[in-house]
């Protein structure tokens, strides 16, 4: 809901009379902010020996088209679209320009969850979970009361956690540094990332009755054991997720999960909050130095600041005969391209 003055919008609230439980968190309420940004682009600027300077659309368009006709490789690399309209309009373009590839690319990336869950049920998507179902919540460093995600799961953990006949959701928590969920769970057991796969591993093994490697101290063995006694009170109850940045310890969680017949996840309606592919970036970065990439199209993105390789992707740069940038702001990345144009 945006509360507007003169037609120019100045809050965001939560659509209470939307049927899914999400929230105006605290991104979304910022986001308000971008519209009254002076340093926003206006229109399309081509970079040019004195600094960039301002051109006409047609001059941009007529650059793109010459680079869809040339039947060199086109890459549009993006962020995921939230539109489906906005990802249907790419798909056509591709479907039209057999030279035209579409690569995704989140600067905050899900690309171990989104692995195993594509490896597991043959889609690139996002496990989703319905906290208000669950009984007992197991979480691995997931912090799922922030922007775990894309956050919105916090509507329906306050529900589980109302006490309803005298009983209430079971949260235990472990992670490597204080978060806001770890704040508000039953226990907390701090622990390293590393420990956590281990941690992770016994969990799995003590639930099917099989043994796993990995020395644990007395105390996180204690907490598993607690664990997987709440677990077993009601198999279907309980949930397990995890925030490791591994697509071993992801594929773990799904198999948990499904073992579980957990309530609160169903893997036939995931996220698709996140489709970034790191492995396709790798590739098209490499194809990059490797000049077989004619023209390069990038929207909400900004690779040169946000890539850890961002030295390879500048050099690949500059061996594209076009490159173009949609966003708001002039950026790292549009320092280093030809075209930067207003999105």
């Amino acid at each position: 809901m945006i509360k507007n003055r003169e037609g120019r919008p100045i809050k965001v609230e939560n659509n209470t009379d939307a049927k899914i439980g999400g929230g105006a968190n605290a991104r979304v309420q910022a986001s308000v902010l971008g519209l009254y940004d002076s340093t926003r682009l206006q229109g399309p600027m081509k970079a040019s020996a004195e600094g960039a300077e301002g051109v006409e659309w047609s001059e941009l368009d007529i650059a793109v088209k010459l680079a869809l006709q040339s039947g060199k490789q086109v890459a549009f690399l993006t962020q995921t679209y939230a539109s489906p309209s906005t990802t249907r309009l790419v798909s056509e373009l591709a479907a039209i320009n057999s030279n035209v590839r579409h690569v995704t690319y989140d600067a905050i990336s899900e690309d171990a969850a989104l692995s195993a869950f594509e490896a597991r049920y043959g889609e690139r998507a996002l496990a989703d979970y319905d906290f208000e179902k669950a009984d007992t919540i197991i979480s691995f460093g997931a912090d799922f009361l922030s922007d775990w995600q894309g956050g919105g799961y916090d509507s329906g953990y306050s529900k589980g956690r109302i006490p309803k006949n005298g009983k209430m959701s079971k949260h235990i928590q472990f992670e490597s540094n204080m978060s806001l969920t770890g704040a508000n769970a039953d226990t907390r057991i701090p622990l390293t990332p590393s420990m956590q796969m281990i941690a992770l591993a016994n969990l799995y093994a003590k639930l099917n009755g099989t043994s796993a490697g990995g020395e644990l101290p007395e105390s996180v063995g204690r907490a598993l054991d607690a664990a997987v006694a709440a677990i077993r009170k009601n198999t279907n109850g309980a949930v397990v997720v995890s925030g490791i940045d591994d697509v071993n310890a992801q594929a773990v969680v799904l198999a948990i999960n499904e073992m579980l017949g957990s309530e609160a996840f169903d893997a036939k309606a995931p996220r698709y909050v996140r489709q970034g592919n790191i492995k396709a970036v790798n590739t098209l970065i490499a194809d990059m130095k490797g000049g077989k990439v004619g023209a390069l199209i990038m929207d909400g993105v900004n690779p040169v600041y946000s890539l850890p390789n961002s030295v390879d992707f500048v050099e690949g740069v500059k061996n594209v005969a076009l490159s173009v940038l949609f966003a708001t702001n002039y950026t790292e990345t549009a320092e280093v391209v030809q075209y930067t144009a207003a999105a």
